[in-house]
């Protein structure tokens, strides 16, 4: 049994979270619930792994383990039922940063990107910064406050400069395991109009409430073809700062060109503990990450039942993957301005406003509960104060 009650002390570890409020929030004042890692420590099994290599103080160049690739390869096929050959798989330094490589090496200048917001912002902020135009498919809110992708939309917006899509699946950050009629929908619709489709799954293994994730590759011979797999143990083991992010691309003729694009700039190589963090996450990890995910439906829960209860102009999604939980907050009936000014200086909380996150985002918040337990009630309670004043 693991203990994710334990208070951790983030402090001089330069963790982004709490070094970077003062420069995002203009405080350092808040409990931070926003950027997607959570509170809990790196599994022990995988701190050990790292441990038992530095004893050995020398570090020089490595080679990659033998048994690297086989291990996730593994994982894949026994979690998702994708069968992946270990060839298809090569390390990236991150999924932002292989986001970027794709749009380099596969669209000319005057192509473009199509997103589905409310979406993950470096999907359009990182084509927008290479200098490519990005469609917006918004996607669209169901009665029972999920969402769906909106194909006819798609139709419209997709002409013969867009080239490329990229998809968040599971999605983020409305928690969305997309399910097989609507990738197998996309895939279609992608190899007819001459679009690669790059699936970011690094949510994969987090799938909560008995849902199920499904690759998008693993989908149809058509979304084999056309796509581009990114994913990592990061999220679900909480080791961000290990970069240790892959690639899947099943079309033989795509993985020669773009692998050797790769290898040319040594893109593809990895940090010596990598492969060091993923085979020992992959081999000794299920069952912290069972407790984990039941401890993240734990919160989810909590915070669900106090907004109703206490907040009830705030309705989160419940999400079907991941520790990310999206808040409808358009029941205060605030601007943009005056929900960011709620929750940072009145409720001295620390989250991603919506609008970050593209059409769509407007009037939510996103919170992260990978945390302790006493925090979120912490935070919950400061909320609440801060709506009752605004309220009379």
């Amino acid at each position: 049994m693991y203990n994710f009650d334990k208070p951790v002390d983030r402090s001089g570890s330069m963790d982004l979270k709490h070094e970077l409020l003062n420069n995002l929030y203009g405080r350092d004042d808040l409990i931070a619930l926003w950027v997607a890692d959570m509170d809990w420590e790196t599994p022990d099994f995988v701190a050990d792994a790292i441990r038992k290599r530095m004893e050995h103080s020398l570090f020089g160049y490595t080679k990659d383990p033998r048994d690297w690739w086989q291990v996730v390869a593994g994982w894949i096929k026994e979690h998702h039922q994708w069968d992946v050959k270990p060839e298809w798989l090569t390390y990236i330094p991150g999924v932002v940063k292989g986001i970027g490589f794709v749009i380099n090496y596969f669209l000319e200048d005057d192509e473009k990107v199509i997103v589905q917001p409310p979406i993950y912002h470096p999907f359009y902020l990182t084509p927008r910064g290479n200098k490519r135009e990005v469609v917006w498919n918004p996607l669209k809110r169901k009665a029972d406050g999920l969402y769906e992708m909106d194909f006819e939309n798609l139709e419209k917006v997709a002409d013969s400069k867009c080239k490329l899509l990229i998809l968040a699946n599971p999605h983020n950050p409305v928690g969305i395991c997309w399910d097989k009629d609507t990738l197998c929908r996309l895939a279609h619709f992608c190899k007819e109009h001459g679009i690669l489709v790059v699936s970011d799954e690094i949510h994969c293994d987090m799938a909560i409430y008995g849902h199920k994730h499904i690759p998008f590759a693993s989908v149809s011979d058509e979304a084999a073809e056309i796509s581009i797999t990114f994913s990592a143990p990061s999220k679900t083991f909480n080791m961000a700062g290990i970069v240790s992010s892959w690639a899947v691309v099943p079309n033989d003729e795509m993985r020669k060109n773009f692998y050797s694009w790769l290898e040319a700039s040594e893109f593809n190589e990895a940090n010596m503990f990598a492969p060091i963090a993923t085979v020992a996450a992959f081999k000794q990890g299920e069952g912290w990450r069972k407790e984990m995910l039941k401890y993240v439906e734990g919160n989810i829960d909590f915070v669900i039942d106090y907004c109703k209860a206490n907040i009830p102009e705030i309705v989160p999604v419940r999400p079907q993957a991941s520790f990310l939980l999206w808040l409808d907050c358009r029941a205060l009936a605030l601007n943009h301005e005056a929900l960011v000014d709620l929750f940072v200086n009145k409720a001295r909380l620390a989250l991603n406003d919506g609008e970050m996150f593209g059409p769509g985002g407007q009037g939510f918040m996103r919170l992260n509960v990978g945390t302790q337990r006493a925090v979120l009630a912490k935070a919950l309670e400061q909320l609440k104060a801060a709506v009752q004043q605004i309220r009379k």
